[in-house]
């Protein structure tokens, strides 16, 4: 039995899960909600690094020949970063959404296009 289109799955869910819990520490970020958000992101950023490096050893596919790995795990901490920048740097709120929404895109854009940036 493959076990990709479980990776796949959890890895597309971990990522819903990081952008709605970061963007909702973006748009309401009370101290209160720290911890939980925290936890949550935290968890869906190891499940999202867990399910992705689990798809490439299925793929096989070496990281020194796909340098759009290494653009996507540094997109991934960056976005795993921003909730813990929304608590703490309430007043870039804005700039900081955008950044998330910008490393998004380009980990999105690396799945599809994977180039060889080199």
């Amino acid at each position: 039995m493959e076990r990709l289109p479980y990776y796949q799955l959890l890895h597309i869910l971990s990522l819903i899960v990081l952008t709605a819990h970061t963007f909702m520490a973006f748009a309401n970020p009370d101290p209160v909600n720290r911890k939980r958000t925290m936890m949550i992101t935290g968890i869906a950023a190891l499940l999202m690094f867990i399910s992705g490096f689990g798809m490439l050893t299925i793929y096989k596919i070496p990281f020194s020949s796909a340098p759009w790995i290494w653009v996507k795990v540094a997109c991934w901490l960056g976005v795993s970063a921003m909730a813990g920048f929304a608590y703490r740097k309430v007043h870039l709120r804005g700039v900081l959404s955008l950044v998330t929404l910008g490393l998004i895109t380009l980990a999105v854009v690396m799945v599809y296009f994977r180039p060889a940036l080199g």
